[in-house]
């Protein structure tokens, strides 16, 4: 893929969980940046790969690869986790630290010198990320997709694959604005500053925009965003879902605002206006679908308790078996005892008889 001139960065995209902090756009996932672009915010990924003639105001740190395509200048530091490349001519005001290899090229500026723990090569290096997508196009282009995933998994190294933050060319990224001439696509759960403006905005769910929203077509505000600013279209629609809070203005050709959604300052349409409710017949089918779940576990905690119970059973008959075992022997054991008694019993009885025929004898010898 080249980041110089017109390549397949067709969009402003912002993955799911990113976040600016302080001076910094923090991102999970790789970054990439388009040529002739300026980033005034410091960029913090896993793997960077900067465009030709990009300006990047603050520190650069990559916990894998970081490559910095020819003319670009960096205003701080650049760390690496892993190797680092830079084109010619590359200007670093602070200091590069490199884990692994650096291939630098020629007339590069480093005013607070550099350290790299395993190989330096002097010379201009080829951006190998822009062959591995040249390679990819090409594949997939013939339509052999199977080798196209094949790479793009050999690429990953086995890691979870992450959705990158990509930014096209010729775009400006600050703490008070994000400006590019393209769609802009922003993931869910995200913390962004600064006010968008785009040729189109779609927002996700759950983010925080502390800024306005400005596009020349669509833009959508996803469920449960808050958007600290105006939402403004020249011609297009927008929509703002149910959930979403926009704490300023909405001006649009077309309005569109699901019940639930807040809008705290003016709604100004040059068309239509809608309010859209969810419909019984929709309420009826979230009701379906929970009592549906409710008696799965329902079922499922019968099954469990059925289980339990035959379980009990089980071993309350080996129990009661064992019992009867026990009472029998019980009962033998008792019987020498009864005979016992037997025996006693008769031994009175003789005894009795004896003593009986002693005093009969003794009456008649008185007489």
């Amino acid at each position: 893929m080249s980041l110089r001139g017109d390549g397949p960065i067709e969009e402003l995209s912002i993955p799911s969980g990113t976040t600016v902090e302080e001076h910094d756009v923090v991102v999970d996932g790789d970054v990439l940046v388009g040529g002739q672009s300026t980033v005034e915010l410091g960029v913090r990924g896993r793997n960077v790969a900067i465009g030709e003639r990009v300006r990047v105001g603050d520190d650069i740190e990559a916990e894998g690869d970081c490559r910095l395509d020819t003319w670009c200048s960096v205003d701080g530091n650049v760390l690496v986790g892993e190797d680092a490349y830079l084109g010619e001519r590359v200007t670093v005001t602070g200091r590069l630290m490199v884990s692994g290899d650096l291939d630098i090229g020629d007339d590069v500026t480093i005013e607070e010198g550099f350290e790299a723990n395993g190989w330096i090569v002097i010379r201009n290096p080829v951006p190998t990320i822009v062959f591995y997508f040249i390679v990819l196009s090409q594949l997939l282009r013939v339509g052999e997709t199977d080798a196209a995933d094949e790479l793009a998994e050999a690429l990953a190294d086995g890691d979870d694959v992450r959705d990158p933050l990509l930014v096209p060319r010729s775009a400006e990224i600050s703490d008070d604005a994000w400006r590019v001439s393209t769609p802009a696509t922003v993931g869910d759960d995200c913390r962004l500053h600064g006010n968008l403006r785009a040729a189109s905005i779609r927002v996700g769910e759950r983010n925080e925009v502390f800024g306005s929203l400005r596009a020349r077509e669509d833009v959508t505000v996803g469920a449960d965003t808050i958007i600290h600013g105006d939402v403004t279209t020249r011609g297009g629609t927008v929509t703002v879902e149910s959930g979403a809070r926009v704490l300023g203005d909405v001006s649009a050709g077309d309005l569109v605002v699901y019940d639930g959604a807040e809008i705290q300052g003016t709604l100004r349409a040059r068309g239509e206006m809608k309010l859209i409710q969810e419909t019984e017949a929709e309420e009826e089918a979230d009701e379906t679908e929970e009592e549906a779940e409710e008696a799965d576990e329902r079922d499922v905690d019968a099954e469990e308790t059925a289980a339990e119970q035959s379980d009990e059973l089980d071993g309350d008959e080996a129990d009661e078996a064992a019992d009867g075992d026990e009472g029998g022997d019980g009962e033998r054991a008792d019987d020498p005892e009864s005979g016992d008694d037997a025996t006693e019993s008769e031994t009175a009885a003789v005894t009795a008889d004896a003593g009986a025929a002693v005093d009969a004898a003794e009456s008649e010898d008185e007489f």
